[in-house]
């Protein structure tokens, strides 16, 4: 690191659990963010800011008045923007130093799974089971860890995936297809919550990535943010599981 760089990370780099070390760790990972709206919004932006190396934002989506409500990565200027090269702008202005590469589109099968084959860890800020169980599925098979959030109406939750054998996967958790209206769109969602637990994904990621603490891994954590109470429940694997149940 140079002297600019000490500088910027100082207060992390005092942390006896990241150090010198872990913020290397930091600057030579590669992450990749699946969807930049509430949840990929504060990820993003605090994990450029934390001084993760590259960034890669994937989105099909453009910007939308209705957005500004919570994706606080984008600005009223960037209205009708790819949602991604909004992001860039914003992560860059933060941290300049941070390489953002931007995928406009949404990824195929193999696709998905040549990006998330090149990256160290894969964060989830997806908004549908479809893809969440697609990126569940792609991160098992190459063993990327996963950081999967998920918030709506006033409830939130998060977990980490690793795909160590004898851990469990996201197909664990939710074993059939869901709730096809289960978006925020249909239901709604609290501004802040998503920036909480959007922050949350942040630092699972930063702690996987440099080894710092225990990771949210076998467990999953729920917050109710209307009666403001955290819970915390063990996640066990499916033995049934047609994604992870079959190895050994």
């Amino acid at each position: 690191m140079n002297d600019d760089q000490l500088l910027r990370y100082s207060r992390q780099i005092m942390l006896p659990s990241i150090g010198i070390e872990g913020q290397e760790r930091l600057l030579e990972s590669r992450v990749l963010i699946v969807g930049l709206g509430g949840l990929g919004s504060p990820a993003a932006m605090y994990l450029a800011a934390a001084g993760v190396g590259t960034l890669v934002l994937v989105d099909f989506d453009q910007v939308d008045l209705t957005n500004l409500q919570r994706q606080i990565v984008h600005t009223t200027a960037r209205i009708g923007d790819p949602k991604v090269e909004s992001a860039r702008e914003t992560l860059l202005a933060l941290n300049p130093e941070c390489r953002v590469e931007t995928i406009p589109r949404q990824l195929d099968e193999a696709a998905l799974l040549e990006q998330i084959k090149k990256a160290d860890l894969v964060l989830d800020g997806t908004d549908n089971f479809a893809t969440r169980f697609a990126i569940n599925k792609a991160c098992y098979s190459s063993g990327t860890p996963l950081v999967s959030g998920a918030a709506i109406r006033m409830e939130g939750q998060i977990t980490v995936f690793t795909g160590e054998p004898g851990g469990p996967c996201y197909h664990c958790l939710y074993p059939d297809e869901g709730e096809m209206d289960e978006t925020c769109s249909a239901n709604g969602v609290l501004a802040p919550l998503v920036g909480v637990i959007g922050s949350l994904q942040a630092i699972e990621a930063i702690k996987q990535l440099t080894g710092a603490g225990k990771t949210l891994r076998g467990r999953l954590l729920l917050l109710d943010a209307l009666e403001m109470e955290w819970r915390s429940l063990r996640l066990a694997p499916d033995p049934a599981c047609p994604v992870c149940g079959s190895r050994d």
